[in-house]
């Protein structure tokens, strides 16, 4: 399990990193805005921002782009092939479908659109690939019901359940378009990480309400705002 964890670790690294330049890029900017507004936001909270926007990032790289093409790319960087070779074996647009291919899917659609039916078949199965599927989509959207509300004032649980489920439907839409499985499970066990993410932050804010105050932007005069 380790191992698959940490490829798909390695697949979220290279927009991580980018969105992390861009954000401390960014980030003179944001504090000329907040000067003038007359808040601040603390080391710990730029911290736990900046977390949240590689998290994005990565999540973005890891599911909306076709499977095996940062392998392949990580292939040619550190082995060093030259941009012939590569093109030579294979075109990056070769990891696309053509629109036959894609049109073909629409058959499926059906089937796509039947709620629980991969849910259960991997609670009927011994399979570990399942089973880390599913737990894979529910804890890959934590983070979307969690960070918002750690970071934001007045964020509701509605709200992550909105987040978690239009960013799931965008990404399984396109998706559909690159090759990917698509399933309205997926929408499902994505929704329910964004609601679990709420509720740890809900219980985080109950046990240690003042370290989570720290996690909101504040007034120069000492008030929390978020």
């Amino acid at each position: 399990m380790i191992v698959d964890i940490l490829e798909y670790v390695e697949q979220m690294l290279p927009l991580g990193l980018v969105a992390l330049v861009v954000f401390f890029l960014f980030r003179p900017m944001r504090q000329r805005k907040l000067n003038d507004l007359n808040l601040s936001s603390s080391g710990l909270r730029e911290l736990a921002l900046a977390l949240f926007v590689v998290f994005c990032a990565g999540l973005a790289a890891l599911t909306l782009f076709p499977a095996n093409l940062w392998a392949y790319i990580y292939d040619w960087l550190f082995r060093h092939r030259t941009w012939n070779i590569i093109w030579r074996d294979r075109s990056l647009l070769s990891f696309y479908p053509t629109w036959e291919e894609t049109v073909s899917n629409f058959s499926y659609l059906s089937q796509i659109f039947t709620p629980f039916e991969e849910i259960l078949r991997a609670l009927n199965r011994r399979s570990y690939w399942l089973w880390f599927m599913l737990l894979g989509n529910i804890i890959m959207f934590m983070p979307i019901g969690f960070f918002p509300a750690l970071l934001w004032r007045r964020w509701k649980c509605w709200k992550s359940v909105l987040l978690g489920f239009c960013t799931s439907v965008s990404i399984e839409f396109i998706q559909f378009f690159i090759g990917r499985s698509t399933d309205i499970d997926d929408v499902i066990l994505n929704t329910t990480g964004a609601i679990i993410g709420f509720w740890m932050y809900c219980l985080l804010r109950t046990t240690f309400p003042n370290f989570t105050k720290k996690f909101q932007c504040q007034s120069r005069g000492g008030h929390y705002h978020g």
